[in-house]
Formats: structure tokens, C-alpha cells, sequence
């Protein structure tokens, strides 16, 4: 009787556990590739003692063994082992149409990264908008990856929410409702050298979770939240004192910079869209500048912003708009926004000044390889006292201090010299500029200090 009741006990905690588990289906049986098929490039896939291995080849674009069912939320689980020569990614919620760039694979992906930044489970948006979470937004993470190793990476992809973890370190904490569904695909990275010919990428253990997925998530990341849902507040960055400066539908808030009202003409509130219109490329000639009603000490303030090809555009802070009542745009200190390669403005000034993400007209920022001239960009200005720093895409481009003699002699040299007390106000307006070129903004938030 005894030894019957172990076994009925037995039995039972074996069910109760496995109710309690994830139930995972296997993606790939260890044989051969069948529900599983190739898309844009020529590399090769094989499978080799129950391990999917992709190989690089020259001549080709980006290759991707793509599963052909389709999936909406999920937790992935695989692992994987690059070699040092390879780039690569593993895609989810990614399709392939042909109206879309001829077929081009698009989507999220967790990246394999063994360059020496170390962004591997960071997640791209493969032939769209490029990084969504670089694992610069988590420096604890990139100590994940193991080289010349196996690695285990789990994405956790659930409504809105997308979060990875590699080899049990949480690494993406993303908010972002751009795709619900697609397929799960292995990239082999294009190559552009001999020397990397050969180089692989291999796969295996890979496995998918669909039912009770909110039991088994994991309860809660270490990972920092960052939302890319077009103007909107989470929770976190609620409880972090972030607010909207721009709702995303009307124009409550903002006022024409020489007006007590907002523009009539000019500017246009369209799909979740702030639009500076295009008109005669002239200096707040069309609709104006337009200023938050509200001004602004201590502070960050983020904005998405997307020009136009040889646009001109600016974000000011610090504005005084009793200063020029005159032709022209309101006075303040001004983070550059700039077609560099085809506007003239970005030849003028003193050694770059008035190039994209500059201190306009007074400090140069760095060469912008990183900046995106076909999708949105953010600029994120941080104001602590008289310290102030502009950030392009996350990467610093200008830092100064306000208020001292060296600012000032950067003013003197400057075309605000004529301004008295320039930039070093208590309090001003943030402004967009009218620079008769179209800008489209959006996701215009402030964290007040």
C-alpha cells in the first residue's frame, strides 16, 4: 500500500508540474529543414548532428531561413554559436511581400553580435527603422555573449511587449506595436571580404511556446524600458515624471512663437504627425515657429524627428520670445536639424557649427554617421542648471556649460552676440522651427528635474 501511494504521489506531482511548464513545440527536428524555407539571399543552410548551420558566401544579400507558419505571441527559446567573422540575427514577427521593397524580409530581430560592442539580443528592425534597443541602452548586458561558444537567448514576445534575455542576462525591455505577426527566421549576414567566405553561424534546440504565455513569462526584467509606441506614455516612464509635450492629435500646448494662438496655415496635425509644411525654404516665412505655451528650467525633453531631402529645421530651448519681434525665428539655443549633404547651411558657420545636432552656430557636433536620412531620428536634449547636452540617436554630440566666460566668448563670435544675455536665461520656451522645408515630428516628450 505504501509503495502504490510513492507512486500516486509520483504521478500526480508529475502532472501538476507539467500543467505549470511551458508547453513547447520543437521548430526544427533535428533532420532536415522541412517546415522551413529560404528568402533573398544564396547562403547555405545544413544540418549536421541535430544543429542547423549557415554558411557565408560572397555576391549575395542578407539570406533567411524563414519558418513558414506564421506566429503572433510567443516565447522563443534557441541556442546558438557564431563565428567571429560573422554577423547574423534571429527574426521574429518578420515578412516577406512583394510590395514591400520586392520581397525584402523586414521585422524584428534579436541580434548575434561578436563585434566588440557586444549588442547580441538587442533588437534591430531588420530593413526598416534599424536599432530599436542597442545594448548601449543596457551596458550590463553586453557582458552576455559567450565567443567561440553556445549561447542560449529567449525572446519573450506578448502583445506590445518585447524582452530578451541571453544566457539567463536580461538584456531588451521594448515597447513597440509596429508588427504583430510573422515568421521566425535565421539570418546569415551578407558579407563584403574574401576572408570572411566560410565564416558560420549554427542553430539548434530551437523551440516555441503560444498557450498561457502571461503564467510563463518571466515575472519582471532588470532590463531599462524603452518605448518606441508613437506618442504614448508607459506606465514606467510615468512613474519616471515623463510627459507628453505634444498629445499626437490636437495642438494644445503650442502657440504660434509670435502669436497667442497656433498657426493657422504651415503646420499639420496628420496620422499621429507633427508636419512643418514646405514652402519657400525661407526663415518662419510660411506658418512660424511654433513654442509650448508652458515654459521650461530643468529638464529632458525627446523628440522623433524625419526630414525631407535638403530640409532645414531646428529644435530651440531656452527661448525668449519677446526677443526679435522683427522677420525671422524666435531667439534661443538651438539643437541643428539638417540635411548636412544637401543643404547649404551646413558649409556656413566655423568648422561645422551648423550641421545636424550642433549647438546652432556655436558648437560643432561630431561627424553623424549614425543619423538615418530616410526614417525618424531622435534628438534628446538634456538641461541640468547651466549643463546641457545634445544626444542624436542616443550617441552625445554636444556638451556645454551655460553662464560662464567661455560660453559667453562662444556667443561673442557667434551671431546671438547681438542678443543680450543670450542662452543663459533661467527659464524659456522650447520651440520647432519653420524653416520653409518639410519635418515631420513626433513622440515629443519632457522630463521635467
Amino acid at each position: 500500500m505504501k509503495t502504490r501511494n510513492l507512486i500516486l504521489y509520483a504521478i500526480l506531482l508529475t502532472s501538476l508540474t507539467s500543467f505549470s511548464q511551458e508547453k513547447w513545440e520543437m521548430l526544427f527536428n533535428g533532420k532536415n529543414l522541412k517546415g522551413w524555407k529560404v528568402l533573398n539571399g544564396t547562403a547555405e543552410y545544413t544540418v549536421k548532428d541535430g544543429v542547423i548551420i549557415g554558411t557565408s558566401k560572397l555576391k549575395t544579400p542578407n539570406t533567411f531561413l524563414c519558418t513558414e507558419k506564421i506566429f503572433g505571441d510567443f516565447i522563443l527559446e534557441l541556442d546558438f554559436k557564431v563565428d567571429n567573422r560573422l554577423n547574423s540575427g534571429i527574426q521574429f514577427r518578420s515578412n516577406s511581400f512583394k510590395e514591400y521593397n520586392n520581397g525584402r524580409v523586414h521585422g524584428y530581430q534579436s541580434e548575434i553580435d561578436p563585434a566588440p560592442r557586444a549588442w547580441s539580443a538587442g533588437v534591430y528592425d531588420e530593413g526598416r527603422r534599424g536599432w530599436l534597443y542597442s545594448l548601449d541602452l543596457n551596458p550590463n548586458a553586453k557582458k552576455a555573449f559567450k565567443a567561440n561558444d553556445w549561447n542560449k537567448v529567449r525572446i519573450e514576445a506578448i502583445g506590445s511587449v518585447i524582452r530578451t534575455w541571453l544566457n539567463g542576462i536580461a538584456c531588451a525591455n521594448l515597447l513597440d506595436n509596429t508588427t504583430a505577426t510573422g515568421f521566425i527566421a535565421l539570418q546569415v549576414h551578407q558579407i563584403g571580404t574574401p576572408d570572411q567566405v566560410g565564416a558560420t553561424v549554427e542553430w539548434k534546440n530551437i523551440r516555441i511556446c503560444t498557450t498561457d504565455l502571461e503564467k510563463n513569462r518571466k515575472p519582471s526584467t532588470d532590463a531599462p524600458e524603452i518605448n518606441r509606441i508613437d506618442n504614448s506614455v508607459s506606465a514606467t516612464e510615468a512613474a519616471q515624471g515623463w510627459k507628453l509635450l505634444w498629445d499626437g492629435k490636437t495642438t494644445e500646448g503650442w502657440r504660434g512663437a509670435k502669436l497667442t494662438t497656433f498657426p493657422t496655415g504651415g503646420w499639420k496635425v496628420e496620422k499621429g504627425l507633427l508636419k512643418v509644411l514646405s514652402s519657400n525654404g525661407g526663415e518662419s516665412t510660411n506658418g512660424g515657429d511654433i513654442v509650448t505655451v508652458k515654459k521650461y528650467k530643468n529638464f529632458e525633453l525627446s523628440v522623433d524627428f524625419k526630414i525631407t531631402e535638403g530640409a532645414n529645421s531646428g529644435i530651440k530651448y531656452f527661448v525668449d520670445t519677446e526677443l526679435n519681434k522683427g522677420e525671422g525665428s524666435s531667439i534661443g539655443c538651438e539643437f541643428q536639424i539638417l540635411d548636412d549633404q544637401k543643404h547649404p547651411d551646413a558649409k556656413l558657420g566655423v568648422k561645422g557649427n551648423r550641421t545636424l545636432g550642433s549647438l546652432y552656430d556655436l558648437i560643432a557636433a561630431p561627424e553623424t554617421k549614425f543619423f538615418r536620412k530616410t526614417d525618424f531620428n531622435n534628438a534628446r536634449i538634456v538641461v541640468k542648471g547651466n549643463k546641457v547636452q545634445h544626444f542624436l540617436n542616443d550617441k552625445l554630440t554636444v556638451e556645454y556649460e551655460r553662464n560662464t566666460q567661455m560660453w559667453q566668448a562662444l556667443v561673442n563670435y557667434s551671431k546671438y552676440s547681438v542678443w543680450p544675455n543670450f542662452g543663459n536665461v533661467a527659464e524659456g520656451n522650447i520651440l520647432l522651427q519653420d524653416h520653409g522645408n518639410e519635418v515631420w515630428y513626433k513622440n515629443i516628450k519632457i522630463k521635467e528635474l
